[in-house]
This record gives C-alpha cells, sequence and structure tokens, in this order.
C-alpha cells in the first residue's frame, strides 16, 4: 500500500474530551474516526488490525472443533420476553419497529437467538457437545460512552454459545478458559482471569479475562496467597476480628448533634470507625421492597453482592422523603433497631441485610432514627436480628489481597439451564428417547476492546508499537527525497518486498523526513526500512524495529533475509500476515 493513495491522513490534534492513550492515537493516527459519542468509523488501518485479532480469535476457536455462523442483527422482541430480559437489562436495551408493527432489539448479546435456532432442530444426544460462535455487531445504549473503542455503543463482538449436557460442560469450560488465555498470549496480552459476576447475561458463575491497565474500568483484587483474581463485585471479605472479646454493654441513647455523615459520627463520639454501624438504604423497584444494608463502618456495601443475598434486582438508594415520610427515620441517623418493617404510606415491606462484618465487633454505635439521637452499644442478636446475612462487602486492599485495575477483553459464562428453562423446547433427545434440557455457556471477545488494550500496552511517546501478529502492515518503507534513482530504488524495493510476501506501508509522500519519521512511530508498524541518496551511496539501507533507538545498515541484498529473521524472532515468519 501506497501511503500517499491511503484514504485517511495523520493529524496533529488529539480528541480534547477523551484521556484514553488508546483513543487518542488511533484517532490521530487515523485507524478510527468517531462518528457520533459511542460510535466509531473503523478506517482502512483500523480495520485491518480488527481483521488480524478476528482471525487469531477465529483460528484457536475453530481448533477447539467450535462452528462459525452468524445470526441476525435484529431480535424479535417475543424472544427477551420469553427469558423476561426486557424488564431486567435496564438502559442497555435499544429497540425498533418495522414497517408492520413489529419490534425487535438491537443484539446486544444472543443468548435467545442460539436457543431459539437450536431448539428449532430435532437433535440428540449424539449431537452433544457443540459450540457455535460468531463475529457480530453488538448494541449497548451505554449511559457514558468513553475511551475510544474502551466503552462504546456498538462494537464487534466474538460470541460463542455452547451446548451440551451437564456432565459434559465441565470440560468445555475448561476447554474455552484455556483457549482465551492462548488467544491472548498470541496477540501480545497477558491476561488475569477474575472470578466475576454473571449480571443480567444470567446463569451462577463467570469470569473475565482482564489486562491490567490504569486506563481500565474493571477493578479486581488477586489473592497474594493463592494467586486468584476476583473482580469486585464478587470478591470475597472476611473482616479481622476487633473487640470480640469485650463484655457486651447495655444499650443507651443519647443526644448526638452531629453532622449526618460516618466522619460526623467518628468525630462526635470519639470512636474508631469500624466500631460504628453503617446504615445503607434502598428500594429496589423489581420487587418493591425497602432493603436495608447494615455493615461495619470500615466497609463499603456492594451492590452486587446486596443483590444476590436479597434477590433483588433493580436497586436505587432511598429518598430523604422516603426515610423520613414512610419508613419514619432520619437521614444519617438510621438504626437497624426498631426499624419499621414496612412502609407507613406505601405498605412496602422492608428486609434488613446484616454483613458479617458485624459480628467482628460488640458494643457498636451509630444512629437512632431520630434527628441527633444516637444508639451506643448496639449488639446484633441481642438488640436487631437481621432479616438476611452474607457477604455484602465491598472488597479492598490487604495483607493477602491487592488491588489492580484493567481492561475486560473476554469473558466466559456459565448459562446453566438458565435459559432453556425459560425458553420452551429448547431440548434435546436423551439415549432413552427421553427429552432434556440443554446446559450452556457462553463466551465473548470484544475485537475492538482488544486493539485499545493492545495500545495501552504497547506505546510510548511517539505513537503506537502493534505487535507484530497484529500490525496493520509489517514494514514501513520510507523514501527519502525525489532524485529519481531514489525513486527508482524504493519503487523496484516496495516490489521485491511484496512479491516477496512482506505487507509494506510505502511513504511515497514529497515530504520532510521529520514528517515522515513522525508518521511511522505514530502508525506503529513493527519494522521500518529507509531509502535515501545517503544509504544508496553506501549500498545500504537503514533498517530499524519500532521498539529500538538506533538503526542499523543492511546491505540492499540481505535486506528479506533481516526482515524475514526479525519476524521470526518477534514470533512471526515472513509473509504470514493476515
Amino acid at each position: 500500500m501506497k501511503l500517499s493513495k491511503l484514504f485517511t491522513k495523520t493529524r496533529k490534534e488529539v480528541p480534547s474530551n477523551d484521556t484514553a492513550i488508546s483513543a487518542q492515537l488511533m484517532v490521530k493516527a487515523g485507524y478510527i474516526s468517531e462518528s457520533t459519542a459511542g460510535r466509531y468509523n473503523m478506517l482502512p488501518l483500523g480495520l485491518k488490525v480488527h481483521a488480524k485479532v478476528a482471525n487469531i480469535v477465529r483460528k484457536n476457536m475453530d481448533a477447539t472443533g467450535a462452528q462459525e455462523m452468524f445470526v441476525p442483527t435484529l431480535h424479535p422482541i417475543e424472544l427477551w420476553k420469553e427469558t423476561n430480559r426486557t424488564t431486567t437489562t435496564g438502559f442497555e436495551l435499544m429497540a425498533v419497529e418495522d414497517r408492520r408493527g413489529a419490534t425487535f432489539v438491537l443484539g446486544g448479546t444472543a443468548e435467545e437467538m442460539a436457543v431459539d435456532m437450536v431448539r428449532k432442530f430435532n437433535l440428540s444426544y449424539k449431537d452433544l457437545p457443540f459450540n457455535i460462535y460468531q463475529f457480530s455487531m453488538k448494541f449497548r445504549d451505554e449511559l457514558r460512552a468513553r475511551g475510544g473503542l474502551l466503552r462504546v455503543r456498538e462494537f464487534v463482538m466474538k460470541d460463542a454459545y455452547s451446548f451440551s449436557t451437564e456432565d459434559q460442560f465441565g470440560d468445555i469450560y475448561q476447554q474455552m478458559w484455556d483457549t482465551y488465555t492462548k488467544i491472548f498470549k498470541e496477540i501480545g496480552l497477558e491476561t488475569f482471569v477474575a472470578a466475576a459476576d454473571n449480571g443480567y447475561i444470567g446463569g451462577e458463575y463467570c469470569h473475565e479475562f482482564i489486562v491490567e491497565s490504569d486506563a481500565g474500568e474493571s477493578r479486581f483484587f488477586v489473592n497474594t496467597t493463592n494467586q486468584e483474581a476476583a473482580h469486585e463485585d464478587v470478591a470475597k471479605v472476611v473482616a479481622d476480628d476487633k473487640n470480640v472479646s469485650d463484655e457486651l454493654k447495655p444499650l443507651e441513647v443519647v443526644d448526638a448533634k452531629r453532622g449526618t455523615t460516618m466522619e460526623d459520627g467518628e468525630a462526635f463520639h470519639k470512636l474508631p470507625m469500624w466500631q460504628q454501624v453503617k446504615d445503607v438504604l434502598y428500594f429496589d423497584e423489581g420487587t418493591k421492597r425497602y432493603i436495608l444494608a447494615i455493615i461495619r463502618g470500615d466497609f463499603d456495601v456492594n451492590e452486587t453482592k446486596l443483590t444476590h443475598v436479597a434477590d433483588a434486582w433493580n436497586l436505587r438508594a432511598a429518598t430523604p422523603e422516603e426515610v423520613r415520610e414512610d419508613l419514619e427515620s432520619e437521614p444519617g441517623f438510621i438504626s437497624p433497631i426498631n426499624f419499621v418493617k414496612k412502609g407507613v404510606k406505601t405498605g412496602y415491606p422492608v428486609v434488613i441485610v446484616a454483613d458479617g462484618s458485624l459480628r467482628t465487633v460488640r458494643n457498636m454505635y451509630g444512629g437512632a432514627n431520630k434527628l441527633n439521637r444516637d444508639s451506643l452499644n448496639m449488639n446484633i442478636d441481642r438488640d436487631y436480628k437481621p432479616d438476611l446475612e452474607g457477604d455484602i462487602a465491598l472488597a479492598k486492599p490487604s495483607e493477602t489481597l491487592v488491588e489492580k485495575k484493567g481492561i475486560e477483553v473476554g469473558n466466559i459464562f456459565q448459562l446453566g439451564y438458565h435459559y432453556t428453562n425459560l425458553m420452551e423446547g429448547a431440548e434435546y433427545t436423551d439415549e432413552k428417547g427421553e427429552r432434556q434440557k440443554y446446559y450452556m455457556g457462553c463466551y465473548g471477545i470484544g475485537i475492538g476492546r482488544t486493539m485499545a488494550a493492545l495500545i495501552e500496552k504497547y506505546h510510548d511517546e511517539r505513537g503506537m508499537i502493534w505487535p507484530i501478529n497484529v500490525a496493520p502492515f509489517q514494514l514501513m518503507l520510507v523514501r527519502l527525497g525525489e532524485a529519481a534513482e531514489v525513486v527508482k530504488a524504493a519503487d523496484e524495493l516496495y516490489q521485491e518486498l511484496t512479491a516477496a510476501g512482506i505487507e509494506v506501508l510505502y511513504d511515497d509522500r514529497d515530504a520532510r523526513a521529520g514528517e515522515k519519521f513522525a508518521d511511522a512511530d505514530l502508525l506503529g508498524i513493527p519494522y521500518r526500512v529507509v531509502v535515501s541518496e545517503k544509504t544508496m551511496a553506501a549500498g545500504k539501507w537503514e533498517f530499524k524495529k519500532r521498539t529500538e533507538k538506533d538503526s542499523e545498515a543492511v546491505d540492499t541484498r540481505d535486506i528479506i533475509k533481516t526482515l524475514n529473521d526479525a519476524m521470526k524472532a518477534d514470533g512471526q515468519g515472513m509473509g504470514t500476515g493476515a
């Protein structure tokens, strides 16, 4: 490809509304351009990288026996109603109506479509297990798109769906785990595999593949004892014992003219934060209940864990008016002691959920459900009894938990019978001729997000540094000068390299050397060869790796061997680009 004919050009300015280095560099280098917020045009250079990432994924998926297919982008809303996801996906669900009045959802994920397709075939146990996958556009009505390709409203995902018996599933899940690890390593990314929450996808457990990066939104923890990783949504918390050997003191209610924050309570009573009861009141729009979460004062409530413990699915913070008028308490002074069991006006029930950390402290203090009144020496079981108890604490760094940030590039989910129980007829015939439900899993990789993660990892102050396996071109050929002999030599070298199977981007522009070198660095192509009067006079070409500071002079007859040796050393032989 000649750079003078390339559709896009590099630019000096960067997006002012996005601080992610991957977004800035891809826009500046002409890999992507923004259409509207959260939606990007994938330009020729970007599409080449995108295709190479996808081909690595495809190759490894095919090696497992998975089969590629494709489903429509518009999903009949009736399928989503079968699984109740029309009421549980919230703002991410996008719907359209055709001229016949039929309603469709824009595919954000395709479990229903896969099940609907499979249930229309008369399959038996002899056909199991199988894994089908696709590369397709996904739509998410994200509230806050950010980070270029890191969080967008339209993106290409490889999503796969396995159908098996329950006994077969463990091997399939492990196979996908191992395959994903291999895929990301081949692309050039080391990943943590972190236990995570299934969210609205359904099922009982899942794992995220996370690339450590400050640009990421995933907060996770690595256990230094066993090296296991877990997303903050599910990271287990074991609270340390504080004063559990203290004698229980009598409950007291005292005047407390203080502010409404936890820090105000700590300062007023001159007692440690861990001895204070933290009360967080929610309303669950799904089940129409108030949920009072109570926890040790030095911990925060993990809403994902609370959702599971309380069997809730649409939490929001209760309003001050609800606290005062419906529950007859006071914001900042809520207490589990004598807290109402249902709303005074609405009649909505109240569920009190306690974190296990409350059992590590005695004689706690906190509000008393009245303005400027506090309770002292509160103790669980003696003074109040929660309706539910479990781990609802947000993990924080400790001696054994190291906090990290990262970019989620892939995930694998156990779905079990979640969808096949909800969608009638999702069955196969077993050995006895009886109908049985399919046991499912699903497995996703975001192609664009993987590209962004690569840039976040591989870049310097001059631009991107693509790994050889996914670079849009393997070599940047730079011509310096417009003398006839230089143009002829560079043109001939371009033809020779291309004929040898090397992917070459040829900078044939009439531009200054500094501009050409700056663009070569910005574009991030792994190797650079310079043709100039100076190099020709010495019978040499100037060869340089993008990752190295200095170049070397290579005999004109040895340039292809030099390139091939370099590519082999970097993990790819000559002419093997996708």
